[in-house]
């Protein structure tokens, strides 16, 4: 948080910012406070941070400070914040683990708008917000809802806030101080004082950039490797932070935050005359959408304008309204209108280079003039544009005759465009619908695009610009009318299409059982216990890899990746990266003394050598004295390639028939009778987009050389193990010299099992070589890069069914992009074909599994591991069947559901099945009945937004398939004062594993749990581990821990009948004073496994785990876009070790999985290029993408016999019930067609994004944009 004093208005104010583009040099009077400055475990956490962690917002806890430091920024500024400001502060906050909802939950209890109950009302959580659907029934007396006590936390006082440092406000308040000048390596920094001083440095140096907030420029030379070596700063200026109303219009000049242009247009529009305000509330309606408000604290309005970013969301009101610029020289200024000669080609203005923009003059609106403005983004809060527009319609007064016409466009050129041809034939005509018709038509013919135009989605961007024009159309009719003059009205079904989207404030219940009546209340076992590290990471003080303190003489280290996807390397040339300042060393494959070839099939190398198979490919290694230094030479190397032809979608390798081996089939019954018999056989396909795994924390290994050729490694990765036998191996040395350890993983999801081979063995082969210790934390464009994702699928399917929507075959082939390696892509397709039914009994079946040779990096493990891509095309066939027999989706689902006793396409018998409990309690909380009328009753009243529903199962299969992994170990010491050390083969990556083996230790030895320590994981405690995945690793370590812990617990029993009344330290002394040890090792091993691919046989999966989700959404028909209304989880997770944290690995599953199938989208080149490399192109779910109503209900009474206190696996299960949102979607589509005459079964591929939803909504619209034929133009990218 940066604080100022302004002596200008005598105010202090506080502003969050983002820490990675505040350039140091602009801090100048400013006091910067972090998470650290405000509370600590060691002294007092502040009640911003004691919340978050005890309401259970902080899981792996890496965003968990930024978080606080929002809302502590929020605070400073405002005391008692309403939940909309709250929901504001956070919307440039992302979090991978949590789902957000307890983040919110515990910061409502600052709000104005009531504070929290903690779930402790009689009818449910305070956060229902009356919503009656998620109340439970008050007859079940050990049902819970409360997860944390708000009578545990600190009141808040404002008044002992640390206060704004008195030297800095006697120096802000006094004489201003002089200009300053800094010197970097690259660049200068020059901070003028006044306004001339400022224009002749211009006019001396026009080629320097002027930086305000840095929002802009940070990222060039962040993220395109551009050089500014001059920077002016003139935030300090007076003049250029100046508001003026003038009789038409307010002046702001061109240092203005957006925050702050916000604020003053806000004022205004309550003081004005609302006939004069139409043009801020435009502006404001923009602002609501920009950024997030961490960039529009810092962001200034100039800025914006002379970036000339096509897709800027303001630019095109600024161009709609007629806004006049003041641009300015040492000589003197001048005023330019911005229209559609300010910008003249990408980028580029019209503004002088020794000119500076001064100011912009924003009018009032007229009385019978018009203004609105949209965006349109892949995600709502906090993203960039697709289409952005602006339209300004005046009227001749008294009447509905056009005067004057601007319709501005972002998103639809490489500049901001005018539809002048169009505005130009609408002149003098009257708003009607014969003027509707022809706008379209004229606007269809000149907001034309190239099909191969940059930003793709060609045909969705053209449709934007009619869609958005019918908004407005329909929007100006309404206003019209209000003036009282004679147009034609419009028609209630039409009404939803004018609406301005306002978030609503979301609410939620959590349902969980109680522990028995008469549990000891030291057993916290089943009880929603705190995540251990939760207060340490709320108050930075969590140590992660990147944190171990820098060792004196340490190096950095950064790689060198290949640019092309498939090509032999001619030539590697460091010459030019070896004259960089600080550069000590580089590495390449002939420097591995051990050996070159890595990767968990034995198919990859650590430095490729000779050949390179996809973009991204490590080829060698840059060490440096600094991160920058060593980043700035990788970037120097040139190499010269030779090209080769690369395979890069699914559909090139099935045309290149390139498939690594073996193909893998599972069949069951008799296929062909089963079609026979089938009354209906139908086709389909889906596509199913790959995933980032978006882990916080990127990769990070630091490597340090001990004596006797041991090597030390702090890394992030969830596979300890792997990653020792991967080092030693480059090193070529044994295992037993190479020691891995891991405090804690900021995010894992799949992304760190396998993929730490990419980085820890470059970095200890360095630090090996150098004798030095060597550090790397990769970049997120990086990490996005090099470290692969989740395979995208492309399914096939052929399904025989009844008239009664019984499926009585099927014939499924799934296609993977495993990428340049097999890594864990085979185990990965296996499990989409044990997955290939879901949950639903189909007797005759076949699957193939073919995976795809490509030149993209390798994909890999992603929570589910290729479950949820097998049970999204299975619900793809069902809701095709239910589609074609006309019937509703969710009694086709309910009809063909698994019972007890059948069994599954790989022969194992279910038992202790849930799912039709789950299923029917999911439709009794979530009111499913009433809510499809209300939908039903709603789509027949609304044309152009449609709601939908549907109601998904799933059954996940527990144990890796892999049977030599299911196995743990875990070592127990207890020392003489009766404190317990834990160590488990298990690593803590926010799931909170290590809080459970707390749970179970306490448990099984009977003492609290503030006794008992885990350090951290190490292989030379707990060793030959198996990777934290597969969700198995409460059970495994869990049994593993309960397994060391009992071999004590007898060691101590002679001490206790000794002495039954001591105490525990009592015992423990007197076994030590006996020589009795007091350390052991526990080991389990999951029984009775082993599956056969040949003969079909085995018992593949040691239990199910299952859960059912109802979802409701509602589209905008004309843009795409929509809305989460609600989902109810019912979710059978045995019987929950920790509720608090198994509720939020539902809900944060859930999110992922929400972000998989309608947001997250990877794009390549035809060429496998990865396009979106960061959160700027990359966009995860954010908290406006929580359901308003979100319910998430443990099953009671379901314990399970198979893992450690009857409990189930909880971390991959909930991910695919997110699937109810895409198939709720689908349904809300499937009403907007009929309305165009469109039924039957249709093709919606993953993830069901703004672009994929609207063009399914077929109307007459999309009609005037048809899409390029295939095959007549390149693409600015493929799906993969």
């Amino acid at each position: 948080m940066l604080s100022r004093y302004h002596p200008g208005t005598k105010q202090l104010l506080h502003h969050a910012v983002n820490a990675c583009l505040a350039p140091l040099c602009s801090l100048h009077m400013a006091a910067v406070t972090t998470v650290e400055g405000i509370g600590s475990v060691a002294r007092k956490v502040h009640p911003i941070q004691e919340r978050i962690a005890k309401c259970h917002g902080s899981q792996c806890g890496f965003c968990t400070p930024g978080m606080v430091m929002s809302m502590y920024a929020l605070l400073r500024n405002n005391p008692t914040p309403k939940m909309a400001d709250v929901e504001e502060a956070f919307q440039g906050n992302l979090c991978r683990c949590t789902g957000y909802r307890p983040i919110l939950q515990g910061y409502k209890t600052f709000s104005a708008d009531g504070e929290c109950c903690g779930g402790k009302e009689k009818n449910g959580c305070c956060m229902k917000n009356g919503n009656e659907g998620l109340q439970s029934s008050e007859e079940i007396t050990d049902e819970a809802t409360s997860l944390f006590n708000m009578e545990d936390f600190a009141p808040y006082d404002p008044t002992q806030e640390v206060i704004f440092p008195p030297e800095l406000m006697t120096l802000s308040k006094g004489q201003r101080s002089g200009s300053l000048c800094f010197h970097g390596e690259r660049a200068t920094w020059l901070q003028p004082t006044s306004l001339k001083e400022f224009l002749l440095l211009k006019w001396k140096h026009p080629e320097a950039r002027v930086v305000v907030g840095n929002t802009e420029v940070g990222i060039e030379v962040k993220l395109k490797n551009m050089v500014h070596p001059l920077i002016l700063a003139p935030a300090f200026i007076p003049e250029l932070s100046a508001v003026t109303h003038s009789e038409d219009g307010v002046v702001f000049s061109a240092a203005c935050t957006l925050s702050h242009v916000a604020a003053e247009l806000r004022k205004a529009v309550r003081t004005l005359p609302p006939h004069q305000t139409e043009v801020f509330l435009a502006i404001l309606e923009q602002l609501r959408w920009f950024a997030g408000l961490q960039i529009r604290n810092v962001a200034a309005v100039g800025g914006n304008i002379m970036t000339a970013s096509p897709i800027s969301d303001l630019n095109p009101v600024f161009m709609a309204a007629g806004c006049k610029l003041t641009l300015m020289d040492k000589d003197g200024s001048r005023e330019v209108q911005m229209d559609d000669s300010f910008f003249t080609g990408y980028r580029k203005t019209a503004v002088r280079p020794q000119e500076v923009l001064f100011s912009i003059h924003i009018p009032y609106s007229k009385k019978s003039q018009f203004v609105s403005a949209f965006k349109q983004s892949p995600r709502r809060e906090d993203d960039i544009s697709i289409v952005t527009t602006a339209m300004s319609v005046t009227f001749t007064p008294g009447t509905d005759v056009v005067e004057d016409l601007k319709l501005s466009y972002g998103g639809m050129a490489p500049i901001t465009v005018l539809a002048k041809k169009t505005a130009n034939k609408l002149l003098g005509r009257r708003w009607g619908e014969e003027l509707l018709q022809e706008a379209c038509s004229s606007l269809a013919e000149e907001m034309t695009l190239d099909p191969s135009a940059p930003g793709g989605m060609v045909t969705y961007r053209r449709t934007l610009t009619l869609s958005l024009f019918y908004k407005f159309y329909l929007t100006v009719l309404q206003k019209l009318r209000l003036q009282g003059v004679r147009v034609q009205e419009v028609g209630s079904e039409c009404l939803s299409a004018t609406q301005v989207y306002h978030q609503e404030t979301p609410s939620s219940v959590q349902i969980y059982q109680a522990v028995p009546k008469g549990q000891s209340q030291d057993d916290v076992v089943g009880r929603p216990m705190m995540h251990l590290s939760a207060l340490k990471q709320a108050t930075g003080e969590a140590v992660y890899c990147d944190d171990v303190p820098m060792y004196e003489n340490e190096l950095y280290l950064a790689l060198i990746t290949s640019t092309k996807a498939h090509a032999r390397i001619l030539s590697v040339d460091v010459s030019a990266a070896e004259g960089f300042p600080g550069v000590v060393s580089f590495l390449f494959a002939d420097d591995v003394p051990g050996s070159n070839v890595t990767g968990m099939r034995q198919d990859e190398t650590v430095f490729a050598d000779g050949q390179v198979t996809c973009v991204g490919h490590i080829i060698g290694a840059v060490v440096a004295d600094t991160q920058i230094h060593a980043q700035r030479a990788a970037k120097a190397v040139k190499i010269q390639y030779e090209e080769l032809q690369p395979v890069i979608t699914i559909q090139e390798a099935i045309a290149a028939r390139s498939f690594y081996e073996p193909i893998r089939t599972i069949q069951n019954g008799d296929l062909e009778a089963g079609f026979k018999q089938a009354e209906h056989i139908l086709e389909g396909k889906i596509h199913i987009g790959g995933q980032e795994h978006f882990y916080l924390e990127t990769h990070v290994t630091l490597a340090v050389p001990r004596e006797d050729d041991e090597m030390e490694l702090f890394v992030s990765t969830q596979a300890p193990s792997d990653s020792q036998a991967f080092v030693a191996k480059a090193l070529g040395v044994s295992a037993n010299k190479v020691l891995i350890r891991v405090k804690r993983l900021g995010g894992g999801f799949g992304g760190k099992e396998s993929r730490t081979i990419v980085l820890s063995p470059v970095v200890a082969l360095a630090a090996n070589k150098l004798k030095r210790p060597v550090r790397c934390m990769l970049d997120r464009d990086e990490d996005m890069l090099i470290t692969g994702g989740r395979h995208p699928f492309y399914g096939k399917y052929k399904v025989g069914f009844l008239n009664s929507g019984k499926v009585v075959a099927l014939d499924v082939s799934f296609y993977s992009n495993a990428g340049n390696s097999l890594d864990l892509s085979q185990a990965i397709m296996e499990r989409a074909l044990f997955h290939m039914e879901n949950s639903y009994r189909v007797p005759n079946i076949r699957g193939q599994g073919f995976m795809c040779r490509t030149n993209l990096p390798t994909n890999t493990a992603f929570r589910g591991f290729g479950g949820p891509q097998g049970m999204m095309v299975a619900e793809s066939w069902i809701t095709d069947v239910a589609h074609s027999l006309g019937r509703s989706a969710e009694e086709v689902r309910r009809f063909n559901l698994y019972l007890e006793g059948e069994s599954t396409p790989y022969n194992q018998i279910l038992h202790g099945l849930t799912l039709d409990r789950c299923w029917d309690e999911c439709l009794s909380r979530s009111g499913y009945e009433q809510r499809r009328a209300a939908a039903q009753l709603y789509n027949r009243q609304n044309r152009w937004t449609k709601r939908g529903l549907a109601v998904v199962p799933t059954k996940f299969g527990i144990s890796f398939t892999v049977n030599f992994l299911n196995q743990a170990g875990a070592l127990v010491h207890v020392y003489r004062d009766g404190s317990v050390l834990l160590n488990h083969g298990g690593t803590e990556m926010g799931q909170g594993l290590h809080t459970k083996m707390v749970q179970v230790a306490s448990r099984v030895l009977g003492v609290p749990c503030s006794k008992i320590h885990i350090s951290e994981t190490s292989t030379n405690t707990v060793i030959n581990t198996s990777p934290t995945a597969a969700s198995v690793s409460s059970d495994l370590n869990g049994a593993a821990v309960q397994n060391a812990c009992e071999i004590l617990q007898k060691r101590l029993e002679p001490f206790k009948a000794q002495n039954p009344k001591g105490s525990w330290e009592d015992w423990v002394k007197a076994a030590y004073f006996d020589r009795v040890s007091l350390s052991a090792n526990g080991f389990y091993r999951t029984p009775d496994l082993g599956y056969d691919f040949e003969t079909n046989s085995g018992r593949l999966f040691h239990y199910y785990s299952y859960g059912v989700a109802c979802s409701e959404v509602e589209i905008d028909c004309l843009t795409g876009a929509h809305k989460n209304l609600s989902t109810t989880i019912v979710m059978d997770v045995g019987r929950s070790l920790n509720p608090a944290i198994d509720i939020g690995q539902v809900e944060g599953g859930f999110m992922q999985g929400l972000g998989l199938f309608t947001l997250e989208e990877l794009q390549y080149s035809p060429q496998g290029v990865l396009l979106t490399r960061g959160p700027g192109s990359y966009k995860i779910p954010a908290f406006g993408d929580i359901p308003t109503e979100l319910s998430v209900s443990l099953l009671r009474d379901a314990p399970n016999d198979k893992a450690i206190f009857a409990s189930k696996a909880v971390g991959e299960p909930p991910l695919f019930l997110a699937a109810s949102i895409f198939y709720a979607i689908k349904d809300a589509i499937s009403a907007a067609r009929e309305e165009s005459g469109l039924t039957g079964p249709f093709r919606l591929d993953s993830p069901a994004s703004t672009e994929r939803i609207r063009n399914a909504c077929s109307d007459r619209f999309t009609k005037l944009c048809p899409p390029a034929e295939a095959g007549t133009f390149r693409p600015w990218s493929v799906q993969v």
